[in-house]
């Protein structure tokens, strides 16, 4: 009975959290109501943890690489546009405990993810794909909108409440068993096989409007993400690169960018 009245409890306790969570936050631009289920300095702990893990057992290039200088200048520009957007909007507050940076790891893997705090990565793979700093600041742009709409936070809450099976979020979190760490990493496109934790189209509509009102911001044209997703788009095929298992590239995403694109080019001014 005990036991019983505990689970009771702890569900009642993650119901609240839901509510208040639905309540109150929105995602810019779309102004959509999110399940975030985590508090944020939690999702920042994980984060700098997992992201450090990462890089020390990956092929990160040295900061004199050319690639690297171009990755890191094209972030810099786009976390300026961020932090001056989130500002005109009152909601800089998103910003707090950020840690921004931007590493480029060898490897042969089509993909880019952000985890929150602004920790950027970027494969080798998908330079070749990008071509220029233009379409490679979609790309970044993109990543990073996801989680400046923690849209990560959202994917990570529903793989914890399906995965979990009702487990306290309090002792998943505390314990941050390799399950849950396992999930965190899933939910930024990191490993492998993401399953239910790929981002909705939802998130994907979300995440390519506030990219491109990103880059535009940090003077860069816009409309290279139409020839960019096209030529991403034709790279699918049985099986994809990885960033299209989780980023899917079809024609209406495309027209979805050209429909937006009148107010994203608003905020360019080269």
């Amino acid at each position: 009975m005990k036991t019983w009245l505990n689970a009771h409890r702890n569900r009642i306790g993650v119901l609240s959290i839901v509510l208040i969570c639905v309540a109150c936050t929105k995602v810019p631009i779309s102004g959509r109501k999110q399940l975030n289920l985590i508090p944020e300095r939690e999702m920042m702990s994980m984060s700098f943890s997992a992201y450090q893990s990462f890089l020390d057992t990956s092929r990160v290039l040295p900061t004199t690489d050319q690639r690297v200088v171009m990755v890191k200048s094209i972030g810099q520009r786009i976390q300026t546009a961020v932090e001056s957007y989130m500002a005109s909007i009152g909601q800089s507050d998103r910003l707090q405990g950020f840690q921004w940076e931007f590493n480029v790891v060898e490897e042969d893997v089509v993909n880019a993810w952000c985890m929150p705090g602004g920790k950027v990565v970027v494969y080798t793979g998908i330079l070749p794909v990008t071509q220029d700093e233009q379409s490679l600041a979609v790309v970044m742009g993109h990543e990073i909108a996801h989680a400046i709409a923690r849209h990560g936070n959202e994917r990570m809450s529903q793989g914890l409440a399906v995965q979990l099976g009702g487990v306290a979020l309090s002792v998943a979190l505390a314990e941050k068993s390799e399950q849950t760490q396992n999930i965190f990493m899933q939910s930024y496109g990191v490993g492998a096989t993401l399953g239910i934790l790929a981002y909705s189209r939802q998130h994907e509509s979300e995440a390519d409007k506030l990219g491109l009102v990103f880059m535009a911001m940090a003077k860069y044209n816009p409309e290279a993400a139409i020839t960019f997703w096209e030529r991403m788009a034709a790279l699918g095929g049985a099986k994809p690169p990885q960033i299209l298992s989780t980023h899917p590239s079809d024609q209406t995403r495309i027209q979805n960018l050209k429909a937006f694109m009148p107010e994203a080019l608003k905020y360019y001014k080269p």
